[in-house]
């Protein structure tokens, strides 16, 4: 097959990690693969060996027609038979695309319970005859969008995240030389990953964390992320002061700016903790699972079907919940918690490897290529 992804940008997020790790698993299985990416780069963005073609568009008419008579001339030249494209701008263009060319396949995935307002929701509505089918990371994610009347019940699929347990596998070895080289000393350490925006609701993290430092003073947390279009450590400071509560202001809370050795801050960790008002299906709880760490979450999105039985959740925007489901789970013996993090390991590789997920879109690529010209099924969504 040749396959083109399209992603709005390369940025450090979630969302793009798990797209190249898919389009480079297809690459790997034989078949062509590039990368379209509507904004110019970033200064901070995942690498990859992928050819790309970036359509340079910003915030002007003038740069986004420019951009689509790139991507069709591009489209054109490489052929593909499936263009599968990620969130809503990189969806929508797409969708545009499949008027322009004649045409591949468009298949269209949405990785949050929330990409915007009802004016995004109309345009999803308005441009599905456009795409075969649009899959969701989440049954959250795709419950919600089908109440909202953005994506029709009979083409939606669920397809979840997949996480690579090869990459995230703990190494104890690398936890004692992360400690000492952060000065973890004794202390209990909470980690927290993600970009310094509303989702993540940090000011819920950091009111909950006031509380468990009183309680047991030997912890820290620290927080590996940057602002949404920030750099590495220290970035997003000012827009962060703003926001953030005031009692965060304290020693123990250690902000690492952008990292790209998460496995190792992992491994140095004691348990990690999402503090999220709205999610799609994290892949930083999944890591974290991968990395055999217990797990205290908001109870949104997708995270009970990730976690399972496997995590601690809580509901979202309750500080004094989130302290004391940490409090409680440091009050654990550590073969207690030990025990939870291998189970939270196993549950990872068994159901959510990322091997196994590439097998599933594969699959449904032949088949959606297959059933072009033929009357599609009602779907049923699936995990």
């Amino acid at each position: 097959m040749r396959i083109v992804y399209v992603l709005t940008s390369l940025g450090v997020g979630g969302a793009e990690r798990q797209t190249l790790a898919l389009a480079a698993r297809m690459a790997q299985r034989g078949h062509s693969v590039a990368l379209m990416v509507l904004q110019p780069r970033f200064a901070e963005e995942w690498s990859t060996e992928l050819p790309v073609v970036r359509l340079g568009m910003i915030r002007s008419p003038e740069s986004a027609f420019a951009g689509l008579a790139r991507a069709r001339r591009f489209l054109r030249d490489f052929r593909p038979d499936l263009v599968h494209s990620h969130s809503f701008h990189a969806n929508m263009v797409a969708r545009l695309l499949k008027l322009l060319v004649s045409a591949p396949t468009v298949l269209c995935t949405v990785h949050n319970v929330y990409e915007g307002g009802w004016p995004r929701m109309l345009a999803y509505r308005m441009t599905d005859p456009l795409s075969r089918c649009t899959t969701a990371v989440s049954q959250a994610v795709a419950q919600r969008f089908i109440r909202l009347g953005a994506i029709p019940r009979r083409k939606c699929l669920v397809l979840t995240n997949g996480i690579d347990a090869a990459e995230f596998s703990p190494d104890p070895i690398r936890r004692a030389n992360i400690r000492a080289q952060m000065h973890a000393h004794s202390d209990f350490i909470w980690l927290a990953a993600g970009r310094l925006v509303p989702a993540k609701d940090f000011p819920n993290l950091l009111r909950a964390f006031a509380e468990v430092r009183v309680a047991l003073p030997q912890t820290q947390l620290w927080i590996a992320g940057a602002a949404k279009d920030g750099g590495g450590a220290g970035s997003g400071v000012a827009d962060r002061n703003a926001a953030l509560p005031q009692s965060a202001a304290q020693d123990r809370v250690r902000w690492l700016g952008r990292r790209r050795d998460v496995p190792a801050l992992l491994d140095a960790a004691d348990a990690f903790v999402m503090s999220s008002a709205w999610e799609g299906m994290p892949l930083a709880v999944g890591e974290a699972m991968a990395m055999e760490k217990p797990v205290v979450a908001t109870d949104v999105g997708g995270v009970r079907e990730l976690a399972g039985d496997r995590g601690v959740l809580v509901p979202p925007r309750d500080s004094r919940m989130l302290a004391a489901a940490m409090l409680d789970l440091m009050g654990q013996p550590a073969s207690t918690r030990q025990a939870l993090g291998s189970a939270a390991r196993e549950r990872i590789r068994a159901q959510f490897s990322i091997d196994r997920r590439a097998d599933d879109w594969e699959k449904l690529y032949r088949s959606e290529l297959r059933a072009r010209t033929t009357k599609r099924p009602e779907r049923k969504l699936r995990p």
